[in-house]
């Protein structure tokens, strides 16, 4: 066992020595890599990674910068807070490649029109990091990721923020919709999401879209882009469209809801749509990450809706009518700011249960009033 502990470090030690100061041939070539998306959360944008080969020196080494360790103490709370320490990692081209092959996801090179100088000093600096503290970094959904960091590694390369994001009117959740196709999983981001999100797109920090990048990228009037060819096909799938994952389960629900018309499942619902506005709230306030800050969906899942329950269970027309109004105020508001929003055609289901079960009951309890009176 201690020779075979001893064997690992020697080859570790032999590695870090070897990648540290080994000087790339005329015949290196870097490319980036964009690897397709896939079914989990972690692979639904894609990834992207650079490939440094250099034959003569028996060198094809892979180096990613979306790697996270599991076993870190507090890992979910450090992921909400967004703390959480991502770090850069190399290896062999061939088990990069086998395993996108094993996750059917396809892959992309391109090959990028760089000088050998240019390429040994991206090398050195990218062995620098893997093998020092330069290799953690805070992630970010947006600003700091797998595609960000490798964005300003070759722009640094270049000597100027020559790949860069295209003018556009998009906002950044018009072009992360389309990548997610889990109905369920797409509304709840949508939710979390907050007014970040909005902002027009200026950063590129997806694969698809830094791929796109570098094909329309042109330094001093040449392309950087040398090549663009698919090393890796994705076997087509064709899954047949899932009612249980889709927005008619959703309407369905809300409006076996409506049929049923219970007061404790008006109660319960209003309690759920109340603690997830108290949750949006409160992780706005705790997280780091701008993404889910000034979160407006709270007016949807607004915690007013609590005072609404409390007094809608007591009994108490008048404060049942007060507070009704100031939620169907602030859902009314909610509606014209959603207008022009993408993600309008996903959560009107909602929008429409609580207009209709908010002013329902405050109609009722006005007529109590005047009874009363």
């Amino acid at each position: 066992m201690i020779k075979k502990l001893l064997f690992t470090l020697l080859i570790l030690i032999s590695f870090h020595g070897f990648s540290q100061n080994i000087s790339l041939s005329n015949q290196a070539k870097v490319s980036i890599l964009t690897c397709g998306t896939g079914p989990e959360s972690y692979a639904m944008y894609g990834h992207t990674g650079i490939r440094i080969q250099d034959t003569a020196q028996q060198i094809d080494v892979v180096y990613n910068y979306g790697a996270f360790d599991f076993n870190t103490p507090n890992f979910i709370g450090k992921f909400i807070k967004g703390d959480l320490q991502y770090f850069v990692t190399n290896g062999s081209y061939i088990d990069f490649y086998y395993n996108y092959q094993a996750e059917n996801r396809e892959i992309i090179e391109q090959n990028l029109a760089l000088s050998s100088t240019q390429i040994n000093q991206l090398f050195q600096q990218l062995n620098a990091s893997v093998y020092s503290d330069d290799r953690f970094y805070t992630y970010k959904f947006i600003d700091r990721n797998c595609t960000t960091m490798v964005v300003d590694k070759i722009n640094s390369t270049l000597g100027s923020e020559y790949i860069k994001s295209a003018t556009t009117n998009q906002s950044y959740r018009e072009i992360l919709y389309p990548y997610m196709t889990d109905f369920y999983m797409k509304l709840g981001i949508q939710l979390i999401f907050g007014a970040k999100v909005d902002e027009p797109a200026t950063r590129l920090f997806l694969p698809y879209e830094f791929k796109k990048a570098i094909s329309d990228t042109k330094v001093n009037g040449s392309g950087i882009e040398q090549s663009n060819k698919t090393i890796l096909e994705a076997r087509k799938t064709d899954l047949p469209f899932n009612w249980l994952n889709s927005i008619y389960s959703l309407i369905g629900a809300l409006l076996l809801l409506v049929i049923l018309g219970k007061k404790w499942l008006k109660i319960s619902y209003f309690i759920f749509a109340g603690l997830l506005g108290v949750f949006f709230s409160l992780v706005g306030l705790y997280s780091l990450h701008e993404e889910i800050l000034w979160n407006y969906n709270i007016l949807l899942f607004n915690p007013l809706v609590l005072f609404f329950t409390w007094y809608y269970w007591k009994g108490n027309c008048a404060k049942i009518v007060l507070f009704g109004k100031i939620c169907l105020g602030f859902l009314l508001a909610y509606f014209v700011y959603m207008l022009n929003k993408i993600h309008l055609e996903i959560v009107w289901p909602f929008i429409v249960l609580h207009f209709y079960w908010i002013a329902k009951i405050v109609l009722q309890n006005k007529k109590c009033n005047i009874v009363r009176g």
